[in-house]
């Protein structure tokens, strides 16, 4: 009698485990259906959503983060915006800076976006040396009273591994046309020549820099000499000194468009993206944070590496960036 009440519950059991394992079957293909509709509707969002809403009365939000280098796909983003339909730019930065050349063309790229709609930068944590100048590419900028700016100077720095090279015995022979050929090299000591070749770029590049400052903030001599020695500031001591307008976000900002250059009221405020990999298929970061809590962890993190390859740069030449986050 025992026996066969254990047969019994023995399968009732199976029959439970039965219909538990369809119902999580089930649900499983539920999910996996939501998905996959979801990134089919995302694809032919990513195609034609976002071209829609540029048509669209609106202001256009781009962030300029990061080490800058003058990439064409932030200078394309920026005449891109210049000829749609946004009434204004609303350029948020959060970078240390990056090369020379780099931020000389992106400052050019805001001025010629200034030229045809009203721009104003936000300073979110840091526009530091060529950060700065990209903030200055603006009409107005505002910044967290956190926020650090400044850094007004031009760095060039090169490794010097003679010492190494000789305690392990390697020596690097050269035949130049002039001695400052290649000056100054890592396997050479550097001469007095080509430290003082070096230093008149600098220099030159400095004083670019500095003329800048001195004519986009509306500066006197004194007050440029008394900013530009490299060290930073806070958005608040910013303020005080003229390289900032006004403290405050992005809130601020739209007021500041809508009472001084005469935006409407109300408009929507509408990101705008470099087309990436992920921008193209409509996967900004939120739709990353769907595809990880549907479980489908490697997906996101391979649209988070194709991101982040998009972004590698490698940066020569003179640098005015402050506490580089890159060798």
């Amino acid at each position: 009698m025992q026996d066969q009440r254990m047969v019994t519950m023995d399968r009732e059991y199976l029959v439970e485990r039965r219909k538990l394992g369809r119902k999580v079957t089930f649900w499983r293909a539920v999910a996996f259906i939501i998905v996959v509709l979801a990134l089919i509707g995302t694809g032919f969002y990513a195609a034609g959503g976002p071209q829609l809403e540029r048509r669209q009365a609106h202001i256009a939000r781009v962030k300029i983060s990061g080490v800058i280098t003058g990439d064409d796909a932030t200078i394309k983003l920026l005449k891109d915006v210049q000829e749609s339909n946004a009434k204004a730019a609303l350029i948020v930065i959060e970078s240390p800076g990056g090369t020379v050349t780099g931020s000389e063309a992106l400052y050019e790229a805001l001025r010629k976006l200034s030229a045809k709609k009203p721009t104003v930068a936000v300073i979110e944590g840091m526009a530091a040396s060529g950060g700065y100048i990209a903030a200055m590419g603006t009409d107005h900028l505002i910044a967290r009273e956190t926020s650090i700016v400044g850094s007004i100077g031009v760095l060039f720095q090169y490794p010097d591994v003679v010492r190494m090279l000789d305690m392990i015995g390697i020596k690097v022979e050269s035949i130049k046309s002039s001695p400052l050929k290649a000056a100054p090299s890592p396997v050479e000591s550097a001469t007095p020549e080509s430290r003082a070749a070096i230093a008149a770029l600098v220099n030159a590049n400095y004083d670019w820099f500095k003329e800048l400052v001195k004519t986009r903030r509306q500066l006197p001599d004194s007050r440029v000499a008394e900013v530009s020695d490299g060290r930073v500031f806070t958005g608040k001591q910013g303020v005080s000194l003229g390289l900032v307008d006004d403290v405050g976000s992005e809130d601020q900002a739209i007021v500041w468009l809508e009472k001084e250059r005469g935006i409407a009221k109300g408009l929507p405020v509408r990101d705008w993206h470099k087309n990436g990999i992920a921008e193209q298929w409509g996967l900004t970061e939120s739709a990353v944070k769907v595809l990880r809590m549907g479980g489908l962890e490697q997906i996101a993190l391979a649209f988070e590496a194709l991101g982040e390859v998009s972004r590698v740069e490698v940066l020569d030449g003179m640098l005015v960036l402050w506490h580089p986050s890159r060798p």
